[in-house]
């Protein structure tokens, strides 16, 4: 029962394209934020150094979001909506790359390069979670342009099975 209760996310490695960010020398480290829908938000506890191409930085982070009804009834709920009434809601879990300014130039902001998503809904329709893929990530100033991939996992399957199973008690 417990294992149904939550949502586990991975953020395994990230490796670039040639592209702007490969080439802009501003860019030094890089860290990565999930976010479910609007609930929450978290990150790699490190940033890493830009890898160059054809290499990848390695975060090996781990998260669990955890929906057990007793704790967690909003963020259950939103799945639940998710699930019912697909036209309403974001369904996806939202990976930013993110530009951590190096340590001697503080006054720079952090700044949002890249995003990729993983569909939870997907999931549920293939009845299959994401086991070490890699996401494309695209250029936050033109998405259409891929300037990565991050490999991630996201175990969601049983919980989003435990959620749409509930309908019925509804």
């Amino acid at each position: 029962k417990q294992a149904t209760e939550k949502i586990r996310i991975e953020i395994i490695s990230l490796g670039l394209t040639e592209s702007r960010i490969s080439a802009d020398e501003t860019i030094q480290q890089l860290f990565v934020e999930c976010r479910l829908y609007n609930f929450l938000a978290e990150e790699t506890p490190l940033s890493l150094p830009k890898p160059t191409s054809g290499q990848r930085i390695h975060y090996n982070y781990s998260n669990v979001i955890d929906v057990d009804k007793a704790n967690n009834r909003a963020r259950r709920e939103y799945l639940k909506s998710m699930l019912l009434e697909p036209d309403l809601h974001s369904d996806s879990l939202r990976f930013t790359v993110v530009s951590d300014p190096p340590e001697d130039e503080q006054d720079l902001e952090c700044e949002d390069i890249g995003f990729a998503y993983v569909s939870l809904r997907e999931i549920f329709q293939k009845q299959r979670d994401i086991i070490e893929e890699d996401i494309d990530v695209f250029d936050s100033q033109d998405d259409r342009a891929v300037i990565g991939k991050l490999q991630v996992t996201v175990e969601a399957l049983h919980a989003l099975r435990a959620v749409y199973e509930e309908r019925k008690d509804d």
